[in-house]
């Protein structure tokens, strides 16, 4: 596998932003995407906040598309549009283009409605787009079918470390000669009832409901769970030689990843951090790099009063001496956890981190857990050092899936 992979197209859209440019500009200020759920169901949730997108893609796609689209399906599509135009639209043979786009639960939505649907008017008023909406691969299937890719079109499904093994994926497919170039990522779209309730009962989700945009507080003493967000990140990867033949311009390289998992717990991490640590430790070496290179890390950084400790004890356990080098953040502190979609846009806040050498702040950390011993960005962004520079992006989900990536500036 030496064929370098490089990232020549970002897209997103997110509660901060519904774009990159203005994503992007937000986290960099601190503004927090979360608020009060303004939907009547949330009157008896004990959680009554989330990170919607801040731009619905309903109004950003045509009415009679939207309509055959789960609302996963449609921020996906709106991230990837962005991002392959961002690329220039590469043209490329389509037998040498391939999709990967992820997600951590589908067209639950769409699945939950349909039912309702079922019971209070019949079968006969059920959308004959349903079963393409709730399909896991549905997100997967409209990008690829958007641009044509015929290399291979895939659906890593690994909760909410799924965006970010998607981008894994879609480097192993170029690595491998499968394909020049893979347009990537995640999305996710379940805020509704039963999520919400079903995250509240394994006590996951904060209660601050009268404060929600500082409600999620990485690492600080007061954090009390995570915040539900919704929204897509995609990127567009390309072997560095068809990029390079195509004038294409390079927004980061792709450096490597690490892929492990914890044996431990269905839903907790393992206090050792050891599957998280030897994740970081393999995409460091999958990249050619040690961690001397290494001055950014974007945690996975949900929140909860025991991932938050697990992932900080994983991270010092891989940095080893290095570790108070390193600037960490956590910017689910804004946009709340994208779960599937999660990975994917944290990797591109991490590539635009390395581009503008600028790390965004932990919003509303005010008190750092004294068992959270890292330097972690608040208050304001936090500059990085010229030069080749490297980070990596942690992705952590249930089932004890780890994915660590690395990527090195352009």
């Amino acid at each position: 596998m030496t064929r370098q992979v490089v990232v020549t197209g970002l897209g997103m859209t997110s509660p901060v932003g519904g774009d990159v440019a203005s994503s992007w500009q937000n986290v960099l200020a601190g503004v927090s995407g979360i608020s009060v759920i303004q939907a009547p169901w949330a009157d008896v949730q004990p959680s009554k906040i989330a990170g919607f997108m801040a731009v619905d893609p309903a109004e950003v796609l045509d009415r009679v598309e939207a309509r055959k689209l789960d609302r996963s399906q449609q921020a996906a599509l709106v991230a990837a549009r962005e991002a392959w135009a961002d690329a220039g639209s590469p043209e490329v043979d389509p037998e040498r283009l391939g999709a990967v786009i992820a997600t951590g639960m589908g067209g639950l939505t769409s699945l939950m409605n349909s039912y309702d649907t079922l019971l209070e008017r019949g079968p006969s008023r059920i959308s004959p787009h349903m079963v393409t909406q709730i399909m896991p691969n549905g997100s997967a299937a409209i990008v690829g079918l958007e641009v044509g890719a015929r290399a291979g079109v895939h659906t890593p499904v690994s909760a909410c470390a799924s965006g970010a093994e998607a981008v894994s994926y879609a480097a192993r497919m170029i690595q491998t000669g499968r394909a020049d170039v893979v347009i990537c990522g995640g999305t996710e779209a379940v805020i509704h009832p039963i999520t919400m309730a079903g995250f509240a009962a394994m006590r996951a989700l904060s209660t601050r409901n009268d404060d929600p945009t500082a409600a999620s507080r990485p690492y600080d003493i007061d954090r009390d769970g995570f915040i539900m967000g919704e929204g897509a990140g995609v990127l567009v990867l390309e072997s560095a030689e068809f990029a390079a033949a195509r004038g294409a311009t390079v927004l980061g390289i792709y450096g490597g990843s690490g892929l492990t998992s914890d044996g431990h717990h269905i839903a907790q991490p393992d206090p050792e951090g050891l599957g998280a640590a030897r994740a970081m430790t393999l995409a460091v070496e999958d990249a050619g790099l040690t961690m001397a290179d290494i001055v950014h890390v974007n945690a996975h950084a949900t929140s909860t009063p025991q991932g938050d400790i697990a992932e900080s004890v994983a991270i010092r356990g891989a940095l080893g001496a290095y570790t108070d080098s390193v600037v960490i953040t956590g910017t689910k502190s804004m946009t709340g956890h994208l779960l599937g979609g999660a990975g994917a846009i944290e990797s591109i806040f991490t590539l635009l981190s390395l581009r503008d050498r600028l790390v965004p702040p932990t919003a509303n950390l005010h008190s750092l857990d004294p068992a959270v011993n890292l330097d972690v960005a608040a208050g304001a962004p936090r500059a990085l050092p010229d030069g080749d520079i490297a980070a990596i992006n942690n992705s952590f989900g249930f089932g004890g899936h780890d994915v660590a990536l690395v990527f090195r500036s352009a």
